[in-house]
Order: structure tokens, then sequence, then C-alpha cells
């Protein structure tokens, strides 16, 4: 025997406990042997013996049960499923009755006791573990050599010698009427007795071949001296690699052990099969074919799967624009009922004009109409003055004086359009317009700021206009002649939502960096308000970017001192987070996305959950018109990869993210860079709207032109170190400047003479008698600040001199000790720490909710969230479709390199199916988070479920998750035709894949894309490696139980694996016990998957929410 064909002692040791059921028939007599032994034995007789030998054999297996499950449950699932599928002999018992008439009944005193059964294994192995030899017996050994110890011989006990069967310490003397071994038994090379063979195996009478001197099929040699000796049975059944010849050859069925057929056209028989099985329509199988050839199927669905990818990857866009073309259709037919409102709005005006008529019965009908409608109260008074006051707005003035010309002032009235009618039609022809207005006073300053009171939206205005001539148009219906009352009614009958004001006064506000003693700002002292557009300016280092994210409460890693109140009280600004707009320098949009999808997302996430959703689409709509991006609402913004719209045009998409959620205070970093002016003034007129809207606006500009920079109501200019220069109204800055002695040349922008200044590139005129950096100090004495000692050298009146500045910078850093470069390394670690330590925390912070705005709640964001992934997928349709190919092509290629190998249950080909299901799922998963990081990071700033973006993007990948298996197992499966079910590894396949794409999400949300990808490629190669190790240790051994790769692929070996019955139990044993696999664990190991999958998401969610940058 082969050092291949060892195994260890208890994986063969289990044929003892399926042979051993064959000696339980020990109290069966030896019946019909004549005495002479040469008569033919009497055929009822010999029926009968078998019949009662065949009987003792199946009944005997519930008694051994109990044993084969506590000793070998990893292989065997169902005893006596297994024992029906190798030793079911009902069938055909022929081979049986043979055996009985060739030994004249001595049958059993020839088989093999229990003991006779733990000797042949067990002498196998030695401590070694490479004898390949029976060790000697009492029967056979270097002193004592009977013909029956040779191979396939075997020998009978005497007749008076009592035979125990079930005798598992002592071997029987077993050395008389040695002949050859039965059909369909064998009989051990060193042992005197025999053994069934199993289903699936063909164990016939050995013939002599007479040119090599070997016993065909089997490959023992007759032994020499010996002339009367020849080929018996066969002399082993071990596993498929070391006694291949046992098992029933493929292209072949063995009904029973001792018959072999061939297998007929349109039929397959794998190697070990009992029967023949019909081939797949569309297949090839030839006579005598040992597996069905399905490529065909493979093909087709290759080609169908193909041509499905091709035109998912041509057709996406096409659908995506018939969609969008149907959305104009309707946004069409929303401009037709416009006309139409149109006209009921004049309609409406003529019926006012009929109205103005009657004023002087407008008192007694004005309280006729709210008495039926409000109740009468001591508001009443209240009430009925402000209708009145709506009804003197809608007619003309009338002066005190010139009441004689009250008719000829009413008469003149008629052709001039009333308040409302001037407003409606305003914002027809100047929809960009900056005017402000006030329905209850009827205010025509537009330049002055509205009381916090009464500021509306353009969306309410909106929606006030429509409401009313809906109104109108109900009751047009009821009484086509509409009276003055009515209208008054209609026009006090509102319901006005008013924005919520923020205003940030600071008193010397200052930020440190941790652990390296600079100063970011220093002493920042001022106030931002509602209505106002305030520019911070300033050159490189001034800390203009710091300043925001103090004000918006994003600043980390830096101690900051002073106080900051919001509205007068000391509030944390995150109470108000809903309700602040924060646009970023960089362009922060989803690039897959259109310029109104990008829009309409974020004032759905963003805006009031109760607001209807008519009036999102009027803000959105009024974003859209103010920032003129009307001729490219439908185009795509781009990507690096994929042209979109203009640097400026994205700039302004960036900018229109924060207004279509009507923000209270707007912070923008940079919004006119990249700009040329006319954007830029685009860009600037629609948030001084806002503005008027009563919108606290700050903004970082560089170098407005000067147009640009008188269109700011005030002006934070910063100095190097973070130090105020100038803090008020941009009118009077020159003035300012002017009386320091700096005065703005001719055909100079100011503020591009001001930086120049700060940044030393131009010295003052020699009238100021001071340099650039006295100006800090000069704003802290004209304001009556308190300045900072190590600031005091720099009052005027003291020597200005860098020489006295030199000195006590010198003598400060002399009271410092020199840190050596171990002092160093450990504050620059310790500084790292506390960064990450501050950023966590921030991302934890939870402050009481101060906006008074009910958001969408994260079930209604998830179905947005959903919505926007789909669309995006949608869009990837021709990357997703490349990965369904290169799916299919490395199926079709590892199911043909990669054949079954029945000795290993095909492990090789799903060793590497793991690897590379594994790696191409994780790399394209990785896509998922790793390119929105950004987006994400400002929309959860923003206040957006963190929750229901993460659940959005898994439930989209859940499609990959389904699909993707069955993509891979159409070309793998129907090429490499395993034993396993379809379904089964199917199954298997999705498992892996939820897991795998979990792991993706981890290294997506910790690493950066680059090395995510290299750690996706080679997790699955090493973690294979160590799981398919033979030789383990206690380490070893618990590292392989920790991979993913051990558990997927145990469940595809253990699905493979039970279907090899009968013949193939050794081998199913000895391989399961070699790889540490149980057969009972397939659910185990789909559990594990899944268990896995989950775990991985919940800290990639975890880790996304603490260590995202905000």
């Amino acid at each position: 025997m082969s050092n291949a064909a060892l195994r260890p002692c208890l994986t063969i040791s289990i044929i003892f406990f399926f042979f051993f059921l064959f000696f339980s028939i020990s109290s069966l007599p030896v019946l019909g042997q004549d005495d002479d032994g040469g008569k033919e034995m009497n055929p009822a007789l010999l029926t009968y013996l078998t019949s009662m030998t065949y009987n003792r054999l199946s009944n005997i297996t519930g008694i051994l049960s109990s044993e084969i499950t506590k000793n070998f449950d990893f292989c065997i699932k169902n005893p006596e499923l297994d024992w029906n599928g190798a030793f079911n002999f009902s069938s055909n018992l022929t081979f049986l009755t043979s055996c009985v008439r060739q030994t004249n009944g001595d049958l059993m005193r020839r088989l093999c006791t229990a003991a006779d059964i733990k000797f042949y294994f067990n002498s196998f192995y030695d401590s070694s573990g490479k004898n390949t030899f029976i060790k000697p017996n009492k029967n056979c050994n270097l002193s004592y050599w009977v013909a029956g110890c040779e191979p396939g011989w075997a020998c009978s006990v005497a007749q008076d010698q009592k035979v125990d069967l079930r005798n598992s310490q002592e071997m029987p003397s077993r050395s008389l009427n040695c002949q050859p071994c039965c059909a369909g038994f064998f009989c051990p090379h060193g042992l005197t007795c025999m053994i069934p063979c199993p289903l699936g195996a063909y164990c016939p009478l050995a013939k002599l071949n007479k040119t090599t001197g070997i016993c065909d099929p089997y490959l023992y040699q007759l032994p020499p001296g010996k002339n009367n000796h020849s080929c018996g049975g066969a002399d082993k059944w071990a596993d498929v690699g070391s006694s291949s010849e046992v098992f029933c050859s493929a292209g072949s069925y063995c009904p029973t052990t001792t018959a072999k057929v061939p297998c007929s056209s349109g039929h397959y028989c794998r190697r070990g099969s009992t029967s023949e099985r019909r081939c797949f329509k569309l297949t090839s199988c030839d006579p005598n074919t040992s597996n069905q050839n399905i490529h065909a199927y493979g093909v087709m669905l290759f080609a169908a799967l193909s041509t499905l990818l091709l035109i998912i990857y041509n057709c996406s866009d096409q659908v995506l624009t018939t969609r969008e073309r149907r959305v104009a259709k309707s946004r069409e037919a929303a401009a037709r009922s416009a006309r139409e409102t149109a006209q009921a709005r004049e309609r409406w005006k003529a019926a006012k004009d009929i109205a103005k008529k009657h004023a002087i019965g407008l008192q007694t009908q004005l309280s006729r109409t709210f008495s039926r409608k409000r109740s009468v109260k001591q508001e009443e008074l209240k009430t009925m003055a402000q209708a009145r006051t709506s009804a003197d707005s809608l007619l003309p003035h009338v002066s005190p004086a010139s009441s004689s010309n009250a008719s000829s002032a009413a008469s003149t009235s008629k052709k001039e359009p009333s308040n409302l009618t001037k407003m409606m039609r305003s914002i027809e022809d100047d929809p960009e317009s900056t005017e402000g207005f006030n329905l209850e006073i009827g205010d025509k300053h537009h330049k002055k700021m509205p009381k916090p009171k009464t500021m509306q939206t353009r969306s309410q205005i909106f929606k006030y206009a429509y409401g009313q001539l809906e109104k109108e148009k109900a009751m047009q219906q009821q009484n086509k002649n509409l009276t003055f009352s009515g209208v008054i009614s209609m026009a006090t009958d509102t319901e006005i939502r008013t924005r919520p004001t923020i205003e940030i006064a600071f008193k010397d506000l200052t930020l440190t960096l941790k652990g390296k003693r600079k100063h970011l700002l220093r002493c920042v002292t001022g106030k931002i308000m509602p209505g106002r557009v305030s520019a911070l300016m300033g050159p490189s280092g001034a800390g203009k970017t710091t300043f925001l994210n103090a004000l918006a409460g994003k600043a980390t890693a830096c101690t900051m001192s002073g106080i900051i109140l919001i509205n007068g009280k000391m509030e944390s600004i995150h109470s108000y987070k809903k309700i602040i707009g924060f646009v970023p320098q960089d362009d922060i949009v989803h690039g897959n996305l259109t310029v109104e999808e990008n829009l309409w997302f974020s004032a759905r996430c963003r805006l009031s959950a109760d607001l209807p959703k008519a009036d999102k689409v009027l803000v959105v709509e009024r974003v859209i018109e103010s920032l003129g991006l009307q001729s490219i609402r439908d185009s795509l913004v781009g990507t690096v990869e994929k042209r979109g719209i203009s640097g400026g045009q994205r700039k302004r998409v960036n900018v229109g993210l924060e207004m279509v959620m009507e923000p209270s205070l707007l912070i923008l970093d940079e919004p006119t860079s990249g700009l040329d002016s006319a954007s830029s003034q685009l860009l600037l007129k629609a948030l001084r709207r806002e503005a008027l809207e009563g919108v606290n606006i700050c903004m970082v500009v560089h170098q407005p032109s000067y147009t640009l920079f008188r269109m700011f109501d005030d002006l934070i200019l910063l100095a190097k170190g973070g130090l105020t220069v100038y803090h008020g109204s941009v009118k009077k800055v020159e003035e300012y400047f002017s009386g320091l002695g700096i005065n703005v040349p001719d055909r100079v922008n100011p503020p591009d003479h001001f930086i120049d200044i700060l940044e030393g590139i131009v010295k003052p005129s020699p009238n100021a008698n001071m340099n650039y950096k006295q100006l800090p100090v000069r704003w802290m004495l004209h304001n009556g600040y308190e300045i900072p000692p190590d600031m005091q050298a720099s009052i005027p009146g003291t020597n200005p001199s860098s020489a006295g500045g030199a000195s006590s910078s010198q003598a400060h850093d002399a009271g410092i000790p020199a840190q050596s470069f171990a002092g160093e390394l450990w504050q620059d670690v310790k500084f790292s720490v506390e960064l990450k330590r501050d950023n966590i925390q921030h991302n934890f912070l939870n402050a009481m909710d101060l906006s008074n705005r009910q958001t969408p709640g994260v079930a209604r964001q998830y179905r947005y969230f959903l919505g926007r992934v789909g669309k995006q997928r949608l869009r990837e349709a021709r990357i997703q479709a490349m990965d369904f190919l290169i799916l299919l092509l490395a199926g079709a290629c590892l199911g043909t390199l990669a054949k079954v190998n029945d000795e290993t249950f095909g492990a090789l080909g799903y060793t590497y199916t793991v690897i590379a299901v594994s790696l191409l799922s994780k790399i394209a998963a990785l896509r998922s988070f790793s390119l929105d990081k950004l987006q994400y990071w400002r929309e959860s700033a923003s206040g957006m479920s963190s929750l229901a973006y993460f659940l959005s993007k898994d439930t989209i990948d859940h499609f990959n998750t389904l699909i993707k298996p069955l993509v891979y197992l159409s070309m793998f499966y129907f090429f490499n035709n395993p034993r396993s079910s379809f379904l089964d590894n199917y199954v298997v396949l999705v498992a892996l894949v939820y897991c795998v794409t979990g792991i993706a999400y981890l290294f997506a949300v910790l690493l950066e894309p680059s090395p995510a990808q290299l750690w996706s490629v080679l997790l699955p190669v090493v973690l294979t490696l160590i799981a398919t190790q033979e030789k383990r240790s206690g380490v070893v051994n618990t590292l392989a139980n920790m991979c993913y790769t051990k558990w997927a692929l145990e469940a595809f070996v253990i699905a493979n694996a039970e279907r090899y019955s009968g013949v193939w139990l050794v081998t199913r044993c000895g391989s399961l016990m070699k790889s540490g696999y149980n057969l009972k664990s397939w659910s185990l190991c789909i559990a594990i998957l899944v268990l896995y999958g989950m775990i991985t998401r919940l800290l990639a969610f975890f880790f996304m929410v603490t260590f995202q940058k905000k």
C-alpha cells in the first residue's frame, strides 16, 4: 500500500463499526453443509441461508447506530441512511448466494471477527505512521504462513471451534480449507478472513495477467513457488486514492458488487455509481460517459447574461433620459396651470376694482365678515384693526387734507394696480429682484430690513398668492359676483410661516492650537446680525476659515476662550444645527445626480417634515431661479471621469444645497473662489435676497471686485494671527482707514489695498506713522477693547521698533526650556491622541434642539436615501455590467481549469471560488462608501441621519448579494459540474458575498481607497492559506477558525461530500477528518458567514459615525 493511501487510525477504524454488523450473526448456524463437501447444496436451503444471513445484517443496524453517532457523527449524518447506501443488498443477493455455494455453507466461519477488523486497520500505522503492511499475527507471521495469508484468499476455522464474531479482543485461529475470496468480498493481505465490499464497489475474482504477473484488476502478485495458488478476490477497501481499483469505474455502473454494466447512450455514470443517470436535454452523452457535458447550458447562460448586461450597459442612460422627459412634460403641464392662474389673477383684479366702488360700505361689511369668523372676545378689536389695515393697504391712500378730492383720487387709482397685484407682477417680471415687502403693513421701502415677526420666505409669498387664487376660484363657482369683503377676507385669512432668526455675538474669541502654543484667532470681538451679509477678509493665515468653524461649532483640536452668545444667550450653536447652513470651500456635491436632484434631496431631508410637498417644490424652484440654474437643472453635475456642468455652476449648486433648507444662519467658505465677476454677482444677489428674509449670512471672500465689495453690508477684516483690524459697515471702512492715515489710491480696489497692507506688500503712507502690525492694536484702542500684555509694545506712543519686540520675544523664548527630540516626539504623539479624542467627542456631541424645526425621521430619510442610491446605481449600470462580466469570465475559467476531484470533493475548485468571489465582491463593494465620504461628512454634519444613509447603501447592495452568486454559478457550476446541487452552492455563495461585502464596508470606512483595495486583494488570499493548512498547531487552528474563508470552504465541501455514499464512506470520513470538517456543520457555516457580515456592518457603521470629519 502506498504512502498516499495512509490515513489516521481513527479514519479507517470507521470500517470496524460498519463491518461489525456482519459479525453479529455469530448465532446463525452453519446449515446445509454436506459431509463430503462435494455435493451441490439444496436450492431451498441455499435460499433460506442467504435470506437469513441478510435479514440478520439488516436488523443489526439499530444496535450500533448509537456507537456510530457517538464516534463518527462528523462524517455520518444519518447512520441508517448511510448504512442502506453502503450495505443494502436487498435488490440483488446473487453475490451472497454464490459465496454461500462456493464455501459450501461455511461463510460464517470465514468472515472476519471484530478483533480481525480492528487488527487490520491498526496495523496500517505504527508510531512513525509509515507502515504499509499488516503486522504479523497468530495466523500470519514469519514462522507460520498459510495460503489464506496471501491477498485475495481466506481460510476457515476448525469445525469444533466456536467463533464469536463480536469478540474484539482475540483473533480466532483460522488456517483450514484456504481458498480464493468470494466475489463481492475482499480479503486483506496478512489476514485469513474476508469482508463484504460496499455498494458502488466492483469486487470480481481476479485474473492473472501473464505478461505482468499481476492479478487484474487488482495490484497484487501471486506468491512465488506456489504453482497451485491462483488469483483470488479483492484484497483491500480504503479511500479512492489507495484502492481505486475497487471502485466501480467511471462510465459504468455496478448494480451489485460483482456486476459492472457499461453506461448506455443518453446516460452518464460517475465513479462508484450503482445506477446510470439520464442526461439533460441539449447535452451530449455518448456510451460509457462518466459525466454529462452541460457546457451548452453554460454557453447559453453566458450568452443570455452577456446580452442582458450589454443592454443595460448601453440603455441605462436612455432609461433615465426617458424618465427626465416625462418629468419635463409634467413641468410643462405645471406651466399651463400657471398661465390659467394668471388669467384667474386678472379676473381677481377686475373683481377688486369693482369692489373699490363700494368703499363707503367697507367698514360695515368688514365687521360683518369678521364677526362670522372670529369669536367675540378681547382679540376682536385687534383682529378688526388688522383687517382694516389690510383693507386700507389695498386702497389708494387718501390724505386728510384732501378729502374733498377723494372721488378724483379713487377714479385715478382705478388705473393703478393694487399692492398685491404689483407684488405678483414684480415677481413674474423680475424673479431676481431684491425687493422686500410686508403684506400686513404694505411697506414700499424695500431697502428697509423687515421686522423679525413679519419676515417671510419667497416660498411663503408664492404659497400666499396661489392660495388666494385657489380660494377665488372656489368662491367664483359659488358666487360669480365676488364682493370686496370676500377679497379682504381672503387677503387677511393667511397663515404666515416665519423663519427664526439667529444673532451671533462674540467677545474676546481666542483659539489656540493644542500642543503648539500657536494662536489661530485672538481677541476677536463683534457681532453678525440677521438680515445682513457679512464679508470676512484677510491675508492667508489670518484664520478666516478657523473663525467660520468656530462660529459653526466645528473647531476641533483647539483651546477656545472667550464667549459666544446666540441671540444674547449662552447656548450651544449645535442646538440650532437644523437651521444653520454651512457651505464648504470645496464643491462637495453628488456628481452622478442632476442639479435638481441634488437640490431636491437636500430640501426633502432638511426642510420641516410637516411642510407640504408643494411648498418644498416652490423652495427648490426659487433657489434654482435665483442662482440661475434653470438651463442646467436636468444636467448631471459630473465627476472627474465624466464631464458635467462648469466649475462656476457647480459652485452655485454647492451654495444651493444650503439655501434650499431655508437656513437662519448661512456660513460660506470662499463661495466666489474660481468664479468670474458675473457669476459672483449673480451668487451674491441671491444671497442678498436671502438676507432680506432675515437670514444671517457670513462668508469668506478673496479679492472681490469693487462692485461685489459694495454689495456687502458688513466687513470683518483679519490680520495674520487672527487679530481683528476692522469690523463694521462696508460703507465706513474707507472712512476708518482714512482716519488712520491710510488712503486708497485712485483706481485701486479698496479690499485689495487693505489686504496688500496686511500682507506687508504695500506700506502705509508716511503720514500714518505706523506699520501694518499695529493695525489690530489701533482697532482695539478705537473700540476701547482690552489689549493683551504681549501687544502693549505696539500701542501708539511707545517705541514700536522691532528691537523691543524682538527682545521681548527672545526673553519669552529664553524662559522656555529647550526640549529633547524624545520630548518633542512625545508632545506630537500626545497632540495626535488629543486630536482624535476631540474629533470623537465632537462626533458624539448631543445638544438640545432649539431650532423649532422637526425634520423627517430615520424611516422617511431612509426612503429618500434609498431612492437616491437606487438612481445612482442605475446611472452606474455600466460599471455593474463590467463587474458581472468579470464574474462570468472567472466562473467559466475556474470551472474549466479546476475540475472536481473525487478524493477531495472538489476542494481545489472551491478554494479558487472563495478567493475569486471574495476579491471581486470586495472591490465592487468598496465603491459604496469610498467614493462618497466627503458627501456623507457634509450631510451628517447638517443633521441628516447616518443610519438611514448606511442602511440605504446596504439595502441597494443586497441586489449584488443575490445576483452576483447567480452570475458566477451560471458559469462555474455548469463547467465544473460538482455533485452538490445548484441551490446548495448558491446559498453558500450568497452568505459569502454578504460576509465579504461587510468586510469591504469596514475597509472603505477606515482606509483610503488605495489601501482599502490592497487589503481587499490580500485578505482573502492570506486567510485562505491559513484556513487550508493541513498540520495546524493550536494557534494556527484558532486563527483558521476565525477566518471566514474556512467556513465558506467547509460549507462548499460539506455540500458536495454529502452526495458521496456507499463505497465513498471511507474516503468521505478520511477527507473530512483530515480537513477538520463536520458533515452536520453546513448550517453552522452559513450562520457564521452571515454573522460575520452583520458584525462587520455594525463595526463599519460605528467607525463611520465615530471617525467622520465634520
